[in-house]
């Protein structure tokens, strides 16, 4: 895989041409930065920029501004690529906490396992309807210690939007929930993304998410997707590695409070990864 190549493309077509993410959401383009403005209960923040150290500041300053009046949390989602170099010190400086470093996983479809199995006594269940989507925030409640993340949010309106999609997957141990991730196919791009994945700690170790991840790649294998990508935990990078996931930099989102005060964030970004512990599984 061409890294460069690749990591231009996501830029320009995640990034730059992002598309609004859910109904009643809007992605504008203003100066030299990509924004979306979504609802209360949506994403709200930067998905691109590209700044230098004569224009950084003043472009914080406007979107910090925007936001607020909205009374809006913001997220500015920053990548180890982004200019300027000095960008995090920047955001820092302005208000913004700096929450947990991912790293910006690629892998091509056509070189990543599609049939790894789930373990003895684990079926996958395609997630399609309103009771499915209640197992998935079921499997979160259990794997973030009670904190229920916005993922029911998220697959409600992929559902909404695309009926026929499967925007998740769920272990089942008989009846039993144990286990949970999300995809999004980006229609127009190159590129699948999986998120939200999480396992239950009594069901950690034992090869599910594994089956979780060549689950969702069989998707978007299907429906003509080149890459996969993932923003991956520390937990959740090795085993992607493994898998044939390739490190293309790092991205930390940045979140500023309506107040600009740093009050701590709920479990809503438990639902924008494949987290630490979905990695176990």
């Amino acid at each position: 895989m061409d890294q460069d190549k690749v990591l231009a493309l996501f830029d320009r077509q995640m990034r730059y041409e992002a598309k609004p993410d859910e109904p009643g959401a809007r992605v504008e383009r203003v100066g030299d930065v990509v924004r979306q403005v979504a609802p209360a209960d949506g994403w709200n923040g930067v998905l691109w920029s590209d700044l230098d150290e004569g224009r950084a500041d003043a472009a914080i300053a406007e979107q910090v501004r925007f936001y607020a009046a909205s009374g809006l949390e913001v997220e500015w989602k920053a990548y180890s690529h982004d200019r300027p170099a000095d960008l995090p010190a920047r955001l820092t400086a302005a208000g913004f906490v700096a929450e947990e470093t991912e790293t910006l996983l690629v892998a091509e479809t056509a070189v990543l396992p599609v049939d790894a199995a789930p373990p003895d006594g684990i079926r996958l269940l395609p997630v399609t309807d309103e009771a499915h989507v209640r197992l998935v925030e079921e499997v979160h409640d259990r794997a973030f210690d009670g904190g229920r993340s916005s993922i029911g949010h998220q697959l409600r309106q992929q559902l909404a939007q695309d009926p026929q999609t499967v925007p998740a997957v769920v272990a089942l141990h008989g009846d039993e929930p144990v286990s949970a991730a999300r995809l999004e196919l980006h229609p127009g791009t190159d590129f699948a993304s999986l998120w939200g994945g999480g396992t239950v700690p009594a069901w950690r170790g034992r090869g599910i998410y594994r089956s979780l991840v060549a689950f969702r790649v069989r998707i978007a294998v299907a429906r003509g997707f080149s890459y996969v990508q993932v923003d991956a935990s520390s937990y959740s990078r090795p085993i992607l590695e493994r898998l044939g996931f390739v490190a293309l930099g790092t991205t930390t989102p940045y979140v500023r409070q309506p107040s600009g005060q740093d009050a701590a964030r709920n479990s809503s970004t438990l639902a924008t990864k494949d987290s630490a512990s979905s990695s176990q599984g």
